[in-house]
């Protein structure tokens, strides 16, 4: 099954709770914003989660649903609300209140990518913007939504991992110590996204993969995870960060010699999250 926004790849046999998502490793960079854009393909590539849906493509075998976007974070973010419109890139757009991501340039229609550089010449009229968000973020979160409803009313629960890549420099200020810095950071919005019980078990998963993790510093997860992450419904979230020098050469953005080695781990954890279920959850005490 597959959009312009998104493709869905389905297990054969859907056996798991869990959904996985990758909402930044969209590659597909239209010419025409290319065209528009004073990056090279390079720099324009710097913000995109890349790699990440081929790092956890073993889902759909292991019994769970991927829910992949098309179109790079660059052009539209998925991780931001609809209404996150940055009036220093759009035209026609007031300014509501303060807010740190749309300020710093990071809304729903990006003005910068990684290290502050800006995307575009001027500005962008507001019928572009908004054709964006109709063509391309509606259709992924109508879909990611139908997902979690589907895995809800076949399991009575549903676990939705959103897999992400930060950059290294995002853990390098933690420790001073490598051996000290997390490899994979989980978010769940500090306990508002899932219950105890699941970020438990993720965090094992992850641990027992081979990973160094830590939660909610230095990311808690963002708008999907806030959005979706409804534990008092059975619907939990997740946001799982992993350190892209572990598997990529974040300069030339292209697979490193650790690359299969990481995949593996990864691919290690899922096949323990696809066991997650409501038979995960402690005992109540008597």
């Amino acid at each position: 099954m597959s959009g312009q926004a998104y493709s869905i790849e389905m297990p054969q046999v859907w056996r798991s709770p869990v959904v996985v998502a990758s909402p930044h490793s969209g590659a597909f960079y239209p010419d025409s914003f290319v065209a528009q854009s004073i990056l090279d393909a390079k720099r324009l590539r710097s913000s995109e989660d890349a790699f990440v849906d081929r790092l956890f493509a073993a889902a759909p075998q292991l019994g769970m649903p991927m829910l992949t976007a098309t179109l790079p974070r660059a052009f539209v973010d998925l991780n931001r609300s609809c209404e996150e419109l940055d009036p220093a890139l759009i035209e026609g757009v007031t300014r509501r209140g303060q807010n740190p991501r749309v300020a710093s340039g990071l809304g729903v229609i990006p003005r910068v990518v990684a290290n502050g550089r800006t995307i575009y010449r001027g500005k962008i009229p507001l019928a572009e913007a908004r054709a964006r968000i109709d063509d391309y973020w509606y259709p992924y979160h109508c879909a990611l939504q139908r997902l979690l409803d589907s895995s809800h009313a076949r399991f009575g629960e549903t676990i939705l991992v959103d897999c992400h890549s930060m950059p290294h420099e995002a853990v390098e200020g933690i420790s001073a110590k490598p051996s000290k810095r997390p490899e994979v950071v989980l978010g769940d919005r500090f306990g508002a996204a899932a219950d105890g019980w699941v970020i438990d078990a993720v965090e094992a998963a992850f641990s027992r993969a081979g990973f160094r993790v830590a939660r909610n510093s230095p990311f808690a997860g963002a708008y999907i995870t806030q959005t979706y992450g409804r534990p008092s419904r059975r619907q939990h979230a997740i946001q799982v960060e992993i350190d892209r020098s572990l598997y990529m050469d974040e300069v030339a953005i292209v697979p490193n010699a650790r690359f299969a080695q990481v995949r593996a781990q990864l691919t290690q954890a899922i096949r323990d999250l696809s066991a997650l279920g409501s038979e995960e959850r402690p005992l109540a005490a008597e």
